[in-house]
């Protein structure tokens, strides 16, 4: 079992969709996307509760990775998975 994952994302961003290919290549199936383009108030949350204002922003489970380059830096240092399987 996997601990869910949430991903503050644009329509046209590539570290988003690199991100996504990691995390798909982890066994990751399911991402809930939440699109900061579409809507103004989804962005201000992410600031506020990011304290960053780029894309992509990811969570597994409660844990704030940070954008693809911190995403890459946990896949290297091999603690991905572990974050993954709620470790």
């Amino acid at each position: 079992m996997s601990v869910p994952v949430t991903m503050y994302s644009t329509a046209v961003c590539p570290y988003c969709l690199q991100a996504e290919r990691l995390l798909a290549a982890k066994g990751v199936t399911q991402i809930t996307k939440i699109r900061v383009d579409q809507d103004p108030a989804r962005r201000d949350e992410m600031i506020a509760r990011t304290g960053r204002r780029t894309v992509p922003q990811i969570y597994i489970g409660d844990t704030h990775v940070g954008g693809y380059d911190d995403l890459a830096a946990l896949e290297h240092s091999g603690k991905l998975a572990g974050l993954l399987a709620g470790g």
